[in-house]
């Protein structure tokens, strides 16, 4: 997936959040555990398969939709009311959810060898590398305009004097 035109104003962007990252990692999520676990049961014992895959996926997916509701129900909604006092308290807690999504990405990567398919892989396997691609650059992304574009202007020691 290529970048997508992000709104510069705050509001704007945590509805363009949700409704481009978080809907999409929900239909995402689901599909790839369901492939990663047929590719793990059909393939067990082969070379390259992922195993442990759709273990970790899985336990994304609730990871994940804590992180998402926190940000729907609590900092998104401050964020479009302008801030509150102590949101950076959220938005540090929101940043080191992240760091552990980025991890669970490095460990995506090194469970599938960076997403190289053996020889002769079956169209599952195939499918399962594509919409991890997709969903590794997705959740990239949506961090990178959380982390570098969302939240900075409402962090305290990045806070202009008013």
């Amino acid at each position: 997936m290529t970048k997508d035109p992000a709104p510069s104003d705050p509001s704007a962007l945590t509805r363009h959040i949700e409704t481009r990252y978080h809907a999409r990692h929900r239909e995402q999520l689901p599909q790839l555990v369901a492939m990663a676990e047929r590719v793990e049961d059909v393939h067990f014992g082969d070379e390259g398969v992922p195993e442990g895959l759709s273990a970790l996926l899985r336990q994304m997916i609730g990871e994940m939709e804590v992180h998402m509701k926190k940000e729907e129900l609590i900092l998104f909604p401050a964020i479009r009311k302008g801030g509150m006092p102590g949101i950076e308290n959220p938005i540090a807690v929101m940043r080191a959810d992240h760091a552990g999504h980025e991890r669970e990405v490095a460990e995506i990567r090194r469970l599938t060898a960076n997403l190289s398919l053996p020889e002769g892989a079956c169209r599952t396997w195939t499918g399962l590398y594509r919409g991890l691609e997709e969903f590794t650059l997705d959740l990239t992304e949506h961090m990178r305009l959380e982390n570098e574009v969302l939240f900075p202007p409402f962090e305290m020691d990045r806070r202009p004097n008013v």
